[in-house]
């Protein structure tokens, strides 16, 4: 697994832009003797393997693609590719799932049933791999699902899980102001549109303090806000990026709303206009009760979970939301961190990277959870 794990790591593909990764994927199953499809929903790569015995079928999902960030390690793995780079573990989650494949492939006349290995593509940018790959037949036939991610910032030998929400519903916006440009020396021929996304920028963040109930959760965050003139130059236009992160459905239609009344209101008072573009990402990754208990019965079990804890739920987006929304199953955490690290870099960050023993512990834990529900019924 090590040394599949390097190897994607040192030769990463972008969302949507997968070629290499998919390839080296069906290779490794057809070698083992596994029923492959390529290309599913784009990119993806599902294969099969049916088991000696009947039983039921359960799908496992590890994604497989990079983020556009230079690479600022300096290992012998470092990424090949100019800025691009494995920053946030899916060559970890491929490396575990094959090297699990390989293992079961050994004992495949004593499993029950069948198991899915689902590899996808395209998880880091909305609308992502697994809704595509759902219709075109990735779960057909499957009774359950279970996804992991490895998780750099919690030691190593903790495992993560939750029932219900565990992951929040992934939003962007973008807005531009249009003012009224003109000289420095003279504000009052103007519309300045800093001025007006700078009060957007004050407006906006109160829609969670003073709209949404404090007993539900919201983020909003301003990423990017752009005008760039000369210095004695009035801008014209400007505009604003950011994302809403919410676990409640009726929270999240309440955001969208509050964002265009708030832009609208804004402008109407500095006689401007302002376009606003709401983008639907990831919705919330909600985990099942039965699943997610199994996991939490079974884990203290596997070798090298040293802890089992029920975790908070964190407000990054993942595209496994749609699987649950379509099969039971459920999407844990396994602590990644290696013990001797003074600090441990945060998923996206330049020198982000994790202990590759995780992935063994990934790897018995989703062959467990398989071995379990194949079994089932």
């Amino acid at each position: 697994m090590v040394k599949m794990r390097r190897h994607l790591h040192q030769h990463p593909e972008l969302s949507f832009q997968e070629v290499e990764t998919p390839a080296y994927i069906a290779k490794f199953h057809k070698e083992l003797g596994n029923d492959v499809r390529t290309g599913v929903g784009g990119r993806g790569v599902v294969a099969k393997m049916v088991g000696g015995k009947p039983g039921k079928t359960v799908a496992l999902r590890a994604d497989f693609d990079a983020l556009p960030i230079q690479d600022e390690k300096d290992v012998e793995y470092k990424s090949k590719i100019d800025g691009v780079m494995h920053a946030c573990g899916h060559d970890g989650h491929t490396s575990s799932l094959l090297g699990l494949a390989k293992a079961l492939r050994e004992i495949k006349e004593e499993i029950s049933g069948t198991i899915v290995f689902i590899h996808q593509h395209a998880e880091e940018y909305a609308p992502g791999g697994a809704i595509e790959m759902i219709k075109d037949g990735c779960l057909d036939g499957v009774d359950y699902v279970f996804g992991t991610h490895l998780w750099a910032t919690e030691p190593l030998g903790k495992l993560q899980y939750r029932t219900g929400p565990v992951m929040a519903a992934a939003d962007r916006f973008h807005i531009e102001v249009q003012g009224q440009g003109g000289h420095g020396a003279m504000p009052h021929l103007t519309k300045d549109a800093i001025v007006i996304g700078s009060q957007l920028v004050t407006n906006l963040q109160q829609l969670v303090s003073r709209r949404v109930n404090p007993l539900q959760s919201a983020v909003l965050s301003i990423g990017a806000f752009e005008a760039k003139n000369a210095f004695n130059v009035i801008a014209d236009t400007a505009t604003l990026t950011g994302t809403v992160r919410t676990f409640d459905e009726d929270v999240r239609a309440l955001m969208e709303k509050e964002i265009q009344r708030v832009v609208d209101g804004t402008c109407i008072a500095a006689d401007a206009t302002a376009k606003v573009d709401y983008v639907r990402g990831y919705p919330a990754v909600v985990n099942h009760y039965e699943e997610t208990e199994a996991l939490a019965q079974l884990a203290p079990s596997v070798p090298g979970v040293e802890l089992v804890e029920e975790m908070e739920p964190q407000m990054g987006g993942e595209d496994f939301a749609y699987y649950l929304q379509h099969v039971k199953g459920t999407f844990f955490f396994t602590g990644a961190q290696n013990p001797k690290w003074e600090f441990a870099y945060p998923h996206h960050h330049p020198k982000f990277d994790f202990d590759e023993r995780a992935m063994l512990i990934s790897a018995k834990t989703l062959g467990r959870l398989a071995l379990q529900f194949t079994e089932k019924g």
